[in-house]
């Protein structure tokens, strides 16, 4: 019951960090959407066996962070809950790549674990990005973004409805818990059986819920389209920043910051 409270909290989190002020929660959602999108696009170009030149993106998250006061810790986080993912995807390499590329003294790298550590990078990097994009933004604004972008406007609402429908399925599943646990004297489980019951009746139970709300929208004049006050307005500042920054991540895709530093610090010295 902890765990589906506590998942709850942390998407209200999320949402109660979208509804923050400062210059970039302010800026309109199609320049954070578009900036978001060329840095994942230039960092999920680079090779395989690239590793210092992933480094520079970390400028944008960090940038970010600082302007809009986000909780760099709870970021971190989050960003660490899904990377197991891209490790799952990465841990074979070493396995299968067992050419030496790099020597650290008598110790030799082998472009496996290049690979491996370079998709761990990218993963933090791009899940971060996204993240980032969705507690400076909200995911409703989001999808109107994209949808003022040219997304068919029928699946911004079904994006929407799917977004609204995590909360109503983890409301749900938090009452389900906390009668179970009330029902088990204390025991940890009660066995698959009961698990079985318990989730058929989490998804009857959430059907009904979402079907009642859906009938109070349509009591409600909802005809396929969701009518805010907000005005999208793509103004001097929304273009400084998403061609600022897309010119920082082509120049960063393009050219090795580190290794140019490390060239032109090796000349200086010499």
């Amino acid at each position: 019951m902890l765990s589906i409270d506590g998942a709850l909290l942390d998407f209200k989190r999320l949402d109660n960090l979208a509804n923050s002020d400062s210059p970039i929660h302010r800026l309109d959602p199609r320049a954070k959407v578009l900036t978001t999108l060329v840095f994942i696009v230039a960092v999920v170009s680079f090779g395989r066996y690239e590793l210092s030149a992933l480094l520079p993106f970390f400028v944008f998250p960090a940038a970010v962070i600082g302007i809009a006061d986000l909780p760099a810790g709870y970021i971190a986080r989050k960003v660490a809950l899904l990377c197991p993912f891209a490790l799952m995807v990465a841990i074979f390499n070493p396995l299968f790549d067992r050419a030496v590329m790099l020597r650290l003294g008598p110790v030799g790298i082998s472009g496996g674990w290049i690979s491996c550590a370079s998709i761990l990078l990218r993963a933090s990097l791009t899940v971060g990005a996204a993240i980032i994009l969705l507690a400076v933004t909200g995911f409703p604004a989001i999808c109107r973004a994209l949808e003022r972008l040219g997304m068919p406007p029928a699946f911004a609402v079904q994006l929407l409805f799917l977004y609204r429908y995590i909360f109503v399925l983890t409301e749900e599943g938090g009452r389900a818990a906390r009668a179970r646990e009330l029902r088990s004297c204390g025991r940890k489980g009660l066995g698959m059986r009961v698990y079985g019951a318990l989730l058929g009746s989490l998804l009857i139970r959430t059907w009904q819920r979402a079907e009642r709300i859906h009938m109070a929208m349509l009591a409600r004049g909802f005809t396929g389209a969701f009518h805010t006050r907000h005005t999208f307005r793509f103004g001097t500042r929304e273009t400084v920043f998403l061609f600022g920054w897309s010119a920082l991540f082509i120049f960063l895709r393009f050219q090795n910051l580190p290794q140019l530093l490390g060239t032109l610090l090796t000349g200086i010295v010499s």
